[in-house]
């Protein structure tokens, strides 16, 4: 990673803090860690924690063992490497300075550390870092887009063999097809899948649904949502097909899903407000009779992680600025029968919303 990059995130970090009055942040477990360090924590018992004060020197806190796969960034931050016997809270607590003062801590830090930080440092006030590094991390540079690129265009090749019928979907369970959907991942570049989710039949009604052993029929909905990580940034797009002849109900449905995910697509220009974006599919839908059928929010921000600020939903006022990078999926369910979502990734720019996926949006009738 660009040392340079790094060191001006922490910059920009420092300077939020100031603003917001935050002494000290402390990052374990998250994207904050490797978004600033370049180091990505495993999720162990063992604490890894960078201390990071609003000026003088951070120090990553980090097990013996661990400290091997740390990168030297002298120039930005010490590293204090904890023998088994020794306590890393305290370590933490020493560093952060034992005196009343506002902290902000990794949102995702596990809990037994959170409790005895604050035994540690009584007298503080607690905060969540999201509130320093939200809004920064939400801004993505131009390294990290075309990283994000890169990994929408993979997840576009596994997209078009979907949408083309040269992914088998009848006759074989949602489980098989979700592990061939992983499987076609990794050899399009990932190093990691994230998700993969298969809804047929009446399952397609259940966004989040679990791939399982139901068995893909002929003439039914099948919702493929799917992403992984390449090179530390995440891809995620959702497609819809249909196993044969669609009833004209569905068809009807999906040309308004259709209609609804370009509208918003479109409105997500530099200077609107996520609430509207969320609006416009939202209206849509909800004038062509299927309002109750659309449960969740339009979008959410990408990029180290598969969910991430700015969220596309209704009640968030930021206005979308250059740089946000976030899906666009709304869908439209009708319990016990069918659902449907359309999902692609877009960045806002100076120049118009620009989507990452590019796979075609009609509703492909495959017969595999």
């Amino acid at each position: 990673m660009d040392p340079s990059a790094l060191a001006a995130r922490t910059g920009r970090v420092r300077e939020r803090m100031a603003e917001l009055e935050v002494d000290v942040l402390l990052l374990s477990l998250g994207a904050d860690l490797p978004w600033l360090t370049g180091y990505q924590a495993m999720p162990l018992e063992r604490l890894t924690m960078l201390v990071l004060p609003v000026d003088g020197e951070a120090t990553l806190v980090v097990p013996r063992l661990e400290a091997p796969r740390v990168e030297p960034h002298p120039e930005r931050f010490g590293i204090l490497a904890w023998e088994e016997s020794e306590d890393p809270v305290a370590f933490v607590a020493d560093l952060a300075g034992r005196r009343p003062q506002r902290i902000g801590i990794s949102d995702r830090t596990w809990a037994t550390f959170v409790l005895r930080l604050q035994d540690a440092l009584p007298g503080c006030w607690w905060l969540p870092s999201s509130l320093v590094t939200a809004p920064i991390r939400a801004v993505k540079d131009p390294a990290e887009i075309d990283a994000l690129r890169r990994a929408a265009a993979a997840a576009d090749r596994v997209a078009t063999q979907l949408v083309g019928g040269d992914i088998p979907l009848v006759g074989r369970t949602e489980a098989e097809v979700s592990r061939d959907i992983g499987d076609r991942l990794l050899a399009e570049g990932h190093q990691r899948v994230n998700f993969a989710i298969v809804g047929s039949g009446p399952n397609s009604a259940s966004p989040h649904h679990d791939a399982g052993p139901r068995v893909i029929g002929r003439d039914e909905a099948v919702v493929c949502d799917f992403g992984g990580t390449l090179d530390g940034y995440c891809s995620d797009i959702t497609r819809t097909v249909f196993t044969g002849r669609p009833p004209i109900e569905f068809r009807t449905l999906y040309d308004v899903l259709e209609e609804a995910q370009a509208m918003a697509v479109a409105a997500a220009t530099v200077g609107t407000r996520c609430q509207d974006v969320d609006l416009v599919a939202r209206a849509h839908i909800h004038d062509a009779g299927f309002g109750a059928h659309f449960v969740h929010r339009t979008g959410h921000g990408i990029g180290l992680e598969e969910h991430e600020d700015p969220y596309i939903a209704g009640g968030n006022t930021v206005p979308l600025a250059a740089g946000h990078a976030f899906s666009i999926e709304p869908g439209i369910y009708v319990p016990g029968r069918f659902g449907a979502r359309i999902e692609d990734i877009v960045v806002a720019t100076d120049g118009g919303p620009d989507p990452l996926n590019r796979v075609p949006h009609g509703l492909a009738l495959v017969e595999a």
